[in-house]
């Protein structure tokens, strides 16, 4: 790593310091060089407290290992369990009631229920198309995914099928119907649309005329001179733009005109620098950097090729509508963006000490992306991002109160550092480890000035659960630790400490991911249960999804249903500390097919992650479904693996057997692909073949099973071999 200066007690890789002279500092107000002094500072004062805290999880997860060890085999007595995990200061008192005081919050967080993308910023075409997945075609949505079925004629063609397009326009006016009803009738009985005297007025047939059954929905119109060019409706906080144009090619077929139905649909997008990014080195973290700089400015581009016609990807601009009254509405054109850091477990040597060591990651992060986002609190940037004066850093797995208690120090320190007024950096808890769970109360208490967003994620959490609970015994297979009590549980107590804490108004309570971006019938059919569950938000795979998903918060009120639940009392804790330990004996096929599972979809992820820096793709499991995979389901399929090897259900050579026929299949699945590096049958010189093994030999003594210190190493290792530096691998 070439160290461009020495400052502040610090050594900054020569293409970060650059970065931040050139393109990030300029405009802030901040000084360049003071701001890695300020760093220097942050590094001293606050680094052996980071390093103190994470050999207190391996502390507890040994005394875990031992309480677990001495009782394998026998079943948990909860009480006594319960007085261990707090004796070990695992299981923290609870305190007195509170509310969070949370304040300059968008409403996109603390009112507007609706879809969460989540997206790797270091792509940058990613990281704009999720950026502007705020506005989506329900027609496109429909008509491109398996919601709208294939059968009798409405397969999808290279060209357009007036008989899909029939199903897709009767499906959009059957969601109106009940999202939008009018006084009567129905949408598919509509021939026109007239405002007169701020009222909507919409005809039925040649001479029936109607309003809406609640006349408030109606929110604004455009037009040209006396022509209507789209109607804007709202319900439960989100808008539904109906576009006008009889002359288009799909507004000739509609009697009304109608040539698209638009919804608001990713109200927000985490940017994400964390699970979904494969940074490891200086010149990955520049391009992450530059990047969420760029959309904080609005200068941020992308060239693609699209139908054969090159295009250049900016971020959209806002809406603007003529209110009934006559005033002026503009709504945003983009997703309120939150930028998610990485966790306090990660160091990095793209800035050191001046002894050389590594310091912790997300101190860096918290620095750099909040004087990115200066640009827009300061309003330089072209388009704005929080109207409320804010930035949302979303942290993953903390473990417990006092790592949320050092984050918010972190951000208080920042704060202090950049001249920002206190209280500026608002925090999102991932609630995704086993006692940042069970303590969450306590964990909203000491962050209650700046929480905006806690939400559950299974992948990682399933991983923890693994984890923590390695030496008890051998776990039932993946699926089924899934449908165990314990999950359901944790969901529900997530959104019951959420609500008994006040963030309704205040703060998204969230739901994990849609892994299967192409089944979209299925996830419209069962995505749904998150806003019924009390969740203000959940995540989606893709800016489709997003629209799709978007029908589900038109259809359930979250307010309501979060009034409904603040009666039911809380999850059970007994449940949620339950081990998902087997109960029965497993036939030899059932294992073999898990361990082919959990391997081929290991080696999916890890070759690309390893061998082409892509740290979150679509991967096709061993049955042809493609995968949104990242490294919280990585963590969950090598934990699995590296417990059933622990408890003797497998073995090393049946690991390593399994791993080399996957990695076959997974080069078969990858044939198109002109960057991809076969696996076999030269297995021993895969670097990304031996991290795959890596992951599942390692994954019992790694702390807390994270994948990052094998990833890391084994990408470092690729880069070298390659010679990747400043250029990136990744493609665009």
């Amino acid at each position: 790593m070439e160290y461009a200066v020495e400052i502040g007690g610090l050594k900054v890789a020569n293409c970060l310091y650059k970065l931040v002279q050139d393109e990030i500092a300029p405009g802030t107000g901040v000084d360049s060089d003071d701001f890695w002094s300020e760093l220097g500072k942050i590094v001293r004062d606050l680094g052996e407290k980071n390093g103190t805290l994470l050999e207190k999880r391996d502390v507890l997860q040994r005394q875990i290992d031992e309480w677990h060890l001495a009782r394998r085999g026998q079943p948990i007595e909860m009480n006594e369990y319960k007085d261990f995990l707090s004796e070990i200061d695992y299981l923290l008192p609870e305190g007195e009631g509170f509310r969070v005081t949370t304040e300059n919050v968008d409403p996109e967080i603390s009112t507007i229920a609706g879809p969460q993308l989540v997206v790797p910023v270091d792509n940058a075409r990613y990281a704009l198309n999720a950026a502007n997945a705020r506005w989506g075609s329900l027609y496109d949505a429909l008509y491109g995914t398996d919601v709208i079925s294939e059968e009798d004629g409405a397969e999808k063609r290279l060209t357009y099928n007036p008989i899909r397009g029939a199903l897709v326009i009767a499906e959009t006016s059957a969601f109106l119907d009940e999202t939008i009803a009018l006084e009567n009738g129905t949408y598919s009985e509509v021939t026109r649309f007239e405002v007169n005297r701020g009222q909507l007025i919409v005809w039925l047939g040649k001479d029936r005329k109607v309003g809406l059954a609640d006349p408030n929905k109606f929110a604004g119109f455009t037009k040209n001179g006396d022509e209507l060019n789209s109607i804007l409706l709202r319900n439960n906080g989100l808008h539904i733009e109906i576009l006008l144009d009889p002359q288009s090619p799909v507004g000739k077929t509609h009697p009304a005109g109608i040539k698209d139905i638009l919804l608001e649909a990713a109200v927000t997008t985490i940017q994400d620098c964390e699970d979904s990014v494969a940074a490891v080195d200086a010149f990955d973290k520049a391009r992450v950097y530059s990047n969420w700089t760029g959309i904080m400015k609005g200068t941020l581009e992308a060239s693609l090729v699209k139908g054969g016609e090159s295009i250049i990807r900016r971020l959209n601009p806002d809406k603007t509508f003529l209110t009934p009254e006559g005033a002026i509405l503009t709504l945003p054109g983009r997703s309120l963006l939150l930028i998610r850091n990485v966790g306090m477990h990660m160091y990095t040597d793209a800035v050191v000490t001046s002894d050389g060591d590594e310091i912790p990651e997300a101190f860096l992060d918290a620095m750099v992306t909040s004087l990115a986002a200066m640009h827009d609190l300061k309003g330089i940037g072209k388009y704005t991002n929080s109207r409320a004066g804010s930035i949302y850093i979303v942290k993953p797995k903390f473990h417990g109160r006092d790592e949320v208690e050092s984050t918010v120090e972190l951000f208080q320190r920042t704060e202090d550092a950049l001249g920002l007024e206190r209280n500026t950096i608002k925090i999102g808890v991932m609630d995704e480890e086993r006692r940042t769970t069970v303590n969450l109360k306590e964990i909203l208490r000491v962050a209650k000035e700046r929480v905006v967003f806690i939400n559950t994620g299974f992948l990682d959490r399933t991983g923890d659960e693994i984890h923590t609970s390695m030496e008890l015994g051998p776990v039932l297979p993946k699926m089924e630790i899934k449908n165990q009590p314990w999950m359901n549980a944790y969901e529900d107590w997530n959104v019951d400490i959420g609500i008994e804490t006040g963030l309704v108004g205040k703060a998204q309570i969230g739901k994990g991911m849609w892994a299967m971006p192409d089944l979209m019938r299925d996830m419209c059919e069962t995505k749904i249960s998150h806003p019924l569950a009390g969740a203000s938000t959940a995540w989606v795979p893709s800016p489709t999804a997003a629209v799709l998903h978007a029908i589900h918060y038109h259809k359930v009120s979250v307010v309501k249903r979060q009034s409904d639940l603040a009666s039911r009392g809380r999850a059970n804790l007994n449940q949620i500390l339950t081990p998902p330990i087997l109960d029965r004996e497993l036939s030899a096929s059932e294992i073999q097919q898990e361990l082919n599972n959990n391997a081929q979809g290991i080696l999916g992820y890890v070759v690309r992650w390893v061998d082409q820096g892509i740290g979150c793709s679509k991967v096709p499991d061993i049955h042809e479904v493609a995968l949104m995979e990242d490294r919280a389901t990585l963590r969950i399929s090598s934990q699995h693996i590296a417990n059933w090897l622990h408890h003797q259900i497998v073995t090393k050579e049946q690991v390593v057997e399994t791993f080399k026929h996957m990695a076959e299949v997974v080069d078969e699945q990858n044939a198109a692909d002109e960057n991809y590096r076969n696996m076999a049958p030269e297995f021993d010189e895969s670097i990304a073949f031996q991290a795959a093994l890596d992951l599942v030999f390692d994954g019992r003594v790694v702390s807390n099973g994270y994948t990052e210190p094998v990833l890391h190493r084994r990408r470092r290792q690729v880069k070298a071999a390659s010679g990747i530096g400043a250029a990136s691998s990744q493609p665009e």
